[in-house]
């Protein structure tokens, strides 16, 4: 039988590199999938209890983001507007603009291991961040069976 060293941050590899397989460079210019205009920035972590993924979503409205789990894929996705100019004169519209901030649909995909419990999965937004906290499930620990 071999031994293998457990590596504990061997999930949050593999789920990083799953992500940056499935999206590619996340600098393109271009959107990551069919129905996306961009792509928010996110971190992952993993804790012994939980996963987290921090998403930077600025001037994104809750309403305006779902966040569903389907057999063991995490999907998240929404839409930020565009700011709208306060004035309705020509006065008010600008005579020249640069726009750095992208607007419209987004969507992420996350597999997640199957220690993940999809029953316990919260999510809370502040500051911009959305932040979603995924617990653990306990896994089957193994067990000797003596032979009678």
């Amino acid at each position: 039988m071999a031994v293998t060293r457990y590596e504990p941050w061997n999930v949050v590899s593999q789920l990083q590199n799953e992500i940056n397989r499935v999206f590619g460079n996340l600098n393109e210019t271009e959107g990551n999938s069919a129905t996306s205009e961009w792509s928010p920035a996110v971190d992952v972590r993993e804790y012994p209890d939980r996963f987290q993924l921090l998403l930077d979503v600025p001037g994104v409205e809750p309403k305006d983001v779902e966040i569903t789990l389907d057999n063991g894929v995490l999907t998240v996705s929404g839409n930020r507007s565009e700011e709208q100019s306060a004035g309705t004169n020509g006065a008010d519209h600008p005579q020249q603009q640069r726009i750095e901030r992208r607007t419209g649909r987004f969507h992420r995909r996350f597999i997640l291991p199957d220690t993940a419990d999809a029953e316990n999965v919260n999510a809370a937004g502040r500051n911009g961040v959305l932040e979603i906290v995924i617990r653990k499930q306990p896994r089957a620990q193994p067990r000797r069976i003596t032979v009678k």
